[in-house]
């Protein structure tokens, strides 16, 4: 996923009432740009990182400044639009980098199902195999070296999970896609300390026949690619 037009840098200031947060370009612009991110944003948003962000041609926008990057102090780079997780995975399974799923020849996205009316991020499908159903959850939170998700008390990602459960029960294929979007993670685990029902949840998910699939994102100003696999410790 390549970043067109090109993405440039500033300094923040800091983020508030969660959409947005005021920076400062290189030239001492002072600006407001949007946050694509409802999250915490533990560790994402510290003042003084260098923000990277695009802008939008669209007159109907607000604020045409939209927040995609970050660089750390410590030189770490994280892709706080969550938005695009789901666009890398879909890149991903259209070029079928991901050997776990190869062979499906049509790709759907939010589809209705469940008992408990959900979206489905994408769902695969091919006549000689099972229904394949994907929610893709983007990892940016890193705390002493391990990656967790998530990053706050998740109702709607516990809710996924009982559907996502209830799918392989019924003998479809339910997959737990985490993408990982900060260089910093090498293993992301459920962060018990934060969602101890999402962390049981997720266990009890994996016990019905919930696969769990892990890749991380290299991160650049030129572009974001799901490349790396890694190991979820559950």
């Amino acid at each position: 996923m390549d970043y067109y037009p090109a993405l440039r840098p500033a300094t923040l200031v800091k983020r508030y009432k969660r959409f947005l947060a005021d920076v400062i370009t290189p030239e001492g612009e002072a600006l407001t740009i949007h946050c694509a991110n409802t999250g915490a944003m533990t560790g994402c948003a510290t003042p003084g990182d260098t923000v990277w962000y695009s802008t939008s041609d669209s007159p109907t926008r607000k604020y045409p400044h939209g927040w995609e990057l970050t660089e750390t102090q410590q030189g770490d780079w994280i892709c706080v639009n969550t938005l695009r997780a789901n666009g890398l995975v879909r890149e991903a399974l259209e070029a079928d980098r991901i050997p776990a799923f190869t062979g499906y020849t049509s790709l759907r996205s939010e589809v209705k199902y469940g008992s408990e009316k959900s979206r489905i991020d994408f769902l695969l499908q091919a006549n000689n195999q099972v229904n394949c159903y994907i929610e893709v959850k983007s990892v940016t939170l890193l705390q002493q070296g391990k990656g967790y998700f998530p990053d706050a008390v998740t109702e709607r990602g516990q809710k996924h999970l009982r559907e996502l459960a209830k799918i392989s029960e019924n003998g479809d294929r339910a997959v737990l896609f985490f993408a990982v979007l900060h260089s910093g993670i090498e293993d992301v685990s459920p962060a018990r300390h934060i969602d101890a029902r999402y962390a049981e949840l997720l266990t009890q998910a994996q016990q019905s026949g919930v696969e769990v699939v892990c890749y991380k994102a290299e991160l650049s100003p030129a572009g974001i690619t799901l490349q790396k696999p890694l190991v979820v410790e559950l």
